[in-house]
């Protein structure tokens, strides 16, 4: 994914065929913010097609440039989306409320992103398999490391073992990823959120019994349960 505008597609369609399967195993309401992720992903995706058709010159620059700012937008709402998405779900009250400070500094996070693109100059250019985009962030390595706290946190707190071992996988992946291609970290970082979107499309298509351990909620935080 993120290799080439046809990559970006197919994964897109296939993200987004995940995402109308998973919203149809929604069985409550509040099941639908997360339910709702593999479907913004897949749109993610193949907006990035035309991030690079306009850098190869297939489409207008404008229609290029439009697409590059809604890409980058996209990726840096994700701070404030997700802890909200999962703490939907999340049936324990102390554990809901870190999703809860979580969110509060995914917002701090996304406010200071947006406004970066909007004061800053703003480029993308293709580097070999990826895109690489340029945004004039203050404190940048600061500001990317709330990025990962707030995207993977929410995750990692979880009552629900499926979800835990998806925010330890987000979390691998992102800081390898940053490290190996610092450049392509938003690209990158977003396909390897689409495919996380897959598993919890997935998580929530088959629920498992009541006596399934794996989804069976944990100790609260902080209550000394092993």
């Amino acid at each position: 994914m993120c290799f080439s505008p046809q990559a970006d597609l197919v994964a897109g369609a296939f993200v987004g065929a995940c995402g109308i399967d998973a919203l149809r195993h929604v069985r409550e309401p509040k099941q639908l913010p997360l339910a709702a992720l593999p479907l913004l992903f897949a749109a993610h995706q193949i907006d990035e097609a035309f991030v690079w058709w306009g850098l190869d010159g297939r489409v207008s620059a404008q229609v290029g440039r439009a697409a590059m700012y809604a890409y980058l937008a996209f990726a840096f709402v994700l701070p404030l989306l997700v802890p909200w998405a999962i703490a939907g779900v999340e049936p324990d009250r102390s554990r809901q409320r870190w999703m809860h400070a979580l969110g509060g500094l995914g917002a701090i996070v996304t406010l200071v992103l947006l406004t970066s693109i909007l004061r800053n100059p703003v480029g993308a250019q293709i580097e070999h398999l990826h895109i690489s985009y340029r945004a004039d962030i203050d404190n940048d390595l600061v500001v990317i490391g709330l990025y990962i706290v707030a995207t993977c946190g929410p995750m990692l707190v979880s009552s629900f073992g499926a979800l835990r071992t998806f925010g330890v996988l987000n979390l691998f992946m992102v800081v390898l990823l940053g490290w190996l291609l610092a450049n392509g970290f938003v690209s990158l970082w977003c396909a390897w959120a689409a495919i996380t979107s897959v598993l919890i499309a997935i998580y929530l298509r088959e629920p498992a019994p009541p006596t399934d351990t794996r989804l069976r909620p944990s100790h609260p935080v902080g209550s000394g349960g092993t």
